[in-house]
């Protein structure tokens, strides 16, 4: 196994949805914007419809646990119908366009980056057969979290056969995971909510997840949290390598956790351009860069440390007109080399 690169600048990249149908395109613009030393990544296309959301996509690379769409989402069935078979197919298309963009560049990129739903998220999402989320059975939980950790080892197989030579990055995407642990998700009914589980299953469901994708061949996981009331601690115990907030959430207790993740020798990938910033234009790199080092400091965090950080949107770029979804990548990746400046001062 090649030996983990290990970033020593900090760098940026985006969490996974683009917007549009294409996936050349979108291939293409986020491989060019993206390039050395940023992370390119698997594009996932959402305005394309059933099986390329994200809980679709997910299901793609499940094993031994088919799934279907009814009119409440996506839901565990005895066989695979034409709903999943569309998101299998989805996939490979993309595997595929990323083959032959890679392949047409002269120089392959030394990292890429493939994300999914965690195991967690996938169990408050998919219904069990009667309308009811699978969160609620114990068998169903167990069940979908090995299902995810077996087909994990497929998937990245694939796409390392597309990307010869580049190292990955898995990121598992969580954002019901705070909901999940403070029991606030409803059932199907919407009277009354789902109890929550407890931390010590949901950190044996990450250990096996993460596990699994590190067998698998991932040089790093990173756990990709909902801004407010993020476990961080849970997480990082639970052997990622990094997690990805939206700054904007962060109060000074959490900046005090990502503080001490950073002294650990942690990543953050810290979301700076939000969806609020989408009607009155993008800010400027002199103000991303305040967003980022007025808490820095504030947590005695010295400057030569921000090679911790990889910069991203706070969310996916599916909502974003195209040109605006690439200015984004365009201000990230300046706003990476501003943050460097400061880091070599």
């Amino acid at each position: 196994m090649t030996d983990v690169l290990i970033p020593t600048e900090v760098t940026a990249t985006a969490l996974g949805s683009w917007p549009g149908t294409d996936p050349v395109e979108a291939a293409r613009i986020t491989h060019g914007e993206l390039g050395d030393p940023q992370l390119p990544y698997l594009v996932q296309l959402p305005d394309r419809g059933i099986g390329s959301d994200a809980v679709g996509r997910t299901a793609a690379v499940l094993v031994e646990l088919p799934v279907d769409v009814q009119t409440f989402g996506w839901r565990l069935v005895d066989r695979a119908g034409a709903d999943q078979r569309r998101a299998v197919s989805a996939l490979s298309t993309d595997i595929n366009v990323l083959a032959d963009v890679i392949g047409a560049q002269e120089q392959s990129g030394a990292e890429l980056k493939v994300q999914l739903c965690g195991p967690w998220t996938m169990a408050a999402s998919l219904y069990m057969h009667y309308g009811e989320r699978a969160l609620l059975d114990q068998g169903a939980r167990r069940d979908i979290t090995e299902s995810l950790a077996a087909g994990i080892s497929g998937h990245l197989a694939r796409v390392a056969a597309a990307a010869p030579g580049a190292q990955l990055t898995l990121q598992l995407d969580e954002p019901e995971i705070s909901r999940v642990l403070a029991g606030t998700i409803p059932t199907s009914s919407g009277y009354r909510t789902l109890r929550s589980i407890g931390e010590q299953e949901v950190s044996w469901g990450w250990d096996l997840v993460l596990a699994a994708a590190k067998a698998a061949g991932a040089a790093q996981v990173i756990l990709c949290l909902p801004g407010l009331q993020a476990p961080v601690r849970l997480a990082l115990a639970a052997g990622a390598d990094g997690i990805a907030v939206a700054l904007r959430d962060q109060q000074m207790q959490d900046w005090e956790q990502l503080a001490a993740a950073v002294e650990d020798g942690k990543k953050v990938w810290a979301g700076i351009i939000g969806n609020d910033h989408l009607g009155g234009g993008l800010p400027q790199v002199s103000r991303l860069v305040q967003t980022v080092m007025r808490p820095w400091r504030s947590v005695g965090l010295p400057s030569r440390a921000l090679d911790a950080l990889r910069l991203t949107p706070d969310g996916g770029l599916a909502g974003y007109p195209p040109v605006t979804a690439r200015a984004v990548l365009n201000r990230l990746t300046d706003t990476a080399r501003a943050l460097n400046d400061v880091r070599t001062q």
